[in-house]
């Protein structure tokens, strides 16, 4: 063996791992987690708006402190929610409140461009190439999808398997961003519940005039904890769910549509012209105009 041939099967074999650790980094493994400032953001200005309007009122923050009402509307709206979905759906409240206050980036980008990678890698040494590659991906669509391609599986039933995999996706997504649009809901009418009681109270005791300001006061705060808990916290955060899992959702489109594009043995160009209706304009535009010389 020549002095050549070493250095040039070490190069390979470093250019190999460079892919695989590529793939990896882009779309398989375990996305980098940041925190997400928007959403820390906007709850500091929600209720930072309510504890400043009120001050501004005149108003003392002590005064929104009402231990009975806090008890029944938090109190109770969680009791509902126990009561309205399993177990197993509510032990997930705290891995879905991470995904709220952190932010994987995952670019639909650079998601294509590993796919084009992945094609290129097809045509020139042939879908057996892809299997190692492949193993290096902990992104189960994508995974299973390369490899029912390598095993030679039609393009009728690779779509069927992976729509079927991203049906069930979709309705856990939903049935996640439920639990909190359920709190939602709950959370007002626990207030009025409060707000009821607390006048039921204060009329019991009008032959005691000096009583009813602050059972009046109290009764209030009852309707404040629960439509502010409701519109502060709970709907955000099912707003927020599906914002995300839409995001999760259309990278997941974009990997099944370029699975079939490689099955079809497209062209990288190809695929990537395929693929770019699901990248913003200003994406596409860096994508396609920008890198230029990187389209095949």
């Amino acid at each position: 063996m020549s002095d050549s041939t070493v250095p040039n099967q070490v190069r390979n074999r470093g250019e190999s791992a460079r892919k695989a650790n590529t793939a990896q980094t882009i779309y398989g493994g375990k996305p980098a987690h940041f925190v997400d400032f928007a959403s820390i953001t906007g709850a500091l200005l929600a209720f930072g708006a309510l504890f400043v309007a009120v001050i501004l009122e005149g108003g003392d923050l002590k005064s929104l402190i009402h231990l009975p009402a806090a008890i029944l509307v938090f109190g109770g709206t969680i009791g509902a929610g126990v009561m309205s979905f399993r177990a197993s759906t509510l032990m997930q409240i705290p891995a879905l409140l991470k995904r709220i206050f952190t932010e994987q980036r995952r670019d639909v980008s650079e998601v294509i461009h590993l796919i084009s990678r992945f094609a290129d890698k097809a045509r020139r040494d042939g879908l057996l190439s892809l299997e190692n590659d492949a193993k290096a991906l902990d992104e189960p669509l994508f995974k299973q999808g390369i490899f029912l391609v390598i095993d030679g599986t039609d393009a009728e039933t690779i779509r069927d398997v992976l729509s079927t995999d991203l049906h069930y996706q979709e309705m856990r997504y939903r049935a996640e961003e439920s639990i909190f649009t359920t709190l939602g809901g709950f959370a007002p009418t626990l207030g009025i519940i409060g707000t009821v009681m607390g006048l039921i109270h204060m009329l019991a005791q009008l032959n005691d005039p000096g009583k009813m300001g602050p059972l009046i006061s109290g009764a209030f705060i009852a309707t404040l904890y629960g439509v502010t808990s409701a519109n502060l916290l709970f709907l955000p955060i099912a707003h927020k769910l599906r914002a995300i899992a839409s995001e999760e959702l259309l990278l997941q489109e974009v990997v099944l549509e370029g699975v079939l594009a490689i099955q079809a043995g497209n062209s990288p160009r190809l695929v990537e012209e395929r693929l770019k209706s699901y990248v913003t304009p200003r994406q596409r535009e860096m994508m396609f105009s920008v890198r230029g010389g990187g389209r095949r």
